[in-house]
């Protein structure tokens, strides 16, 4: 190995450090609370290297999260299996986030980042980075199945595919909140369990058309 390719290997192993280094801080001691200062410490490296690294602890964040949205795409991939209604779909989507629900941090990564980067707006468009976002397409999915589930004749025609996205994504953030106080193994009681599956179905068949018959918007995971 020549000593241009070993010094790219060097500073890519680095750069990864920083960011393992900085998401096990964001679990620990809460986005908010995290600087510069702490990941440099924590990765031992002075505060001025890691700006060679990273111009700024958004930038850091922003890519932590993009690497938690790509895990759960991959998770979820069945949801765009051909032939699944868009009900099916949701249910695949749904089942996805309840497998990673209290037993991965990656939904936490997710939902507490992006509520600090965009306060109040936690699921925006990352246009402005110039290149295609993990964040967007999980927002792009949801979008589409919603959107699906409108033209088989299961939702209201008129529902706003966009702010139905939205509350979606706000159900789960604010679960999300909740469980990131709390033990992984408290996070799978069936109560907490149990009010997260009828609030989602409650949403579910708010969002229903008029006469469809309830039962077929059954998303529990059986």
């Amino acid at each position: 190995m020549g000593i241009s390719e070993r010094r790219e290997r060097e500073k890519n192993e680095r750069r990864r450090a920083i960011l393992d280094s900085a998401r096990e801080l964001i679990l620990k001691q809460g986005v908010e609370k995290v600087s510069m200062e702490d990941i440099a410490s924590k990765v031992e490296l002075s505060k001025a290297t890691l700006y060679l690294y990273f111009p700024g602890k958004e930038t850091i964040f922003n890519e932590i999260c993009e690497e938690a949205a790509r895990f759960f795409l991959e998770h979820s991939r069945s949801v765009l299996e051909t032939g699944l209604t868009g009900i099916a779909a949701m249910k695949k989507l749904w089942q996805g986030y309840m497998e990673l629900f209290g037993s991965s941090s990656e939904m936490i990564i997710i939902f507490k980042v992006r509520n600090f980067l965009y306060p109040g707006q936690p699921f925006v468009s990352l246009d402005e980075y110039g290149k295609s976002s993990n964040i967007d397409a999980v927002i792009d999915i949801l979008k589409i199945i919603i959107e699906q589930c409108k033209e088989e004749g299961v939702f209201d025609p008129e529902l706003d595919s966009s702010l139905a996205t939205s509350l979606l994504l706000s159900l789960f953030s604010n679960s999300i909140d909740n469980a990131a106080r709390i033990s992984f193994q408290a996070r799978k009681s069936p109560a907490i369990i149990n009010n997260l599956i009828k609030s989602y179905q409650i949403i579910i068949r708010g969002f229903a058309k008029e006469g469809i018959d309830r039962s077929s918007l059954d998303i529990t995971i059986k």
